[in-house]
């Protein structure tokens, strides 16, 4: 066997190990809320030991960020996704039931969310993570709404595609909360999509 063939099942290897510690830590992050997780749970978790740990991680902290950057990376490329059904113009009813899904994935994920909102607010340099992640969301929004101008008005009162989009981000804000504490999922996607359609529109066209 070649150093080559050896060494791309090496990488193959390290690449399946990390992404089970990602998984197992995203079960006992919602479960337990970062800050009272240790190393040694998240490998019991994945089945691994602290010497795999520590070859893809050089700590909880490191783990926590890529967890939360591919979560939050494909939470975007989902709504970037769901907003490019349409064509020229965009079809808001069609669009939010589309986003409404894409946003709304668990209520795991936004246990874990809400941790790292909490930990960015007490330190800059995680704040700045999160920020580049709102901020990929709202451009894949604003991208969208820019395209279909012309084809599909927003309310004024929104200003532009940019305002257009923090108030869907706002409203995504508003309603994980409450879900957060009533647990209903259904009730969550539902009250969104009113929210973004009342937003987007004059309220009149949902389906």
């Amino acid at each position: 066997m070649t150093a080559k063939a050896t060494g791309g099942r090496v990488t193959r290897r390290r690449a399946r190990t990390r992404a089970d510690l990602l998984d197992a830590a995203f079960a006992v992050f919602a479960a337990k809320g970062f800050g009272r997780v240790s190393i040694e749970e998240v490998c019991e978790a994945a089945g691994y030991s602290r010497g795999a740990f520590y070859s893809n991680f050089d700590s909880l902290d490191e783990l926590f960020f890529a967890l939360y950057e591919q979560r939050a990376g494909l939470i975007a490329e989902q709504v970037a996704a769901a907003l490019a059904s349409d064509g020229p113009g965009l079809d808001v009813p069609a669009a939010v039931d589309r986003v409404t899904e894409a946003l709304l994935l668990d209520r795991d994920w936004l246990l874990v969310k809400t941790d790292f909102l909490v930990h960015a607010a007490r330190d800059p340099k995680v704040a700045r993570t999160l920020l580049e992640h709102r901020a990929r969301l709202r451009r894949a929004i604003a991208d969208r709404l820019a395209r279909a101008r012309g084809h599909t008005a927003l309310p004024a009162v929104l200003g532009d595609v940019e305002g257009a989009a923090h108030a869907v981000v706002a409203a995504y804000d508003g309603v994980t909360v409450q879900l957060l504490l009533d647990r209903d999922v259904v009730r969550a996607r539902a009250w969104l999509g009113q929210l973004l359609t009342a937003l987007l529109t004059d309220g009149s066209t949902r389906h």
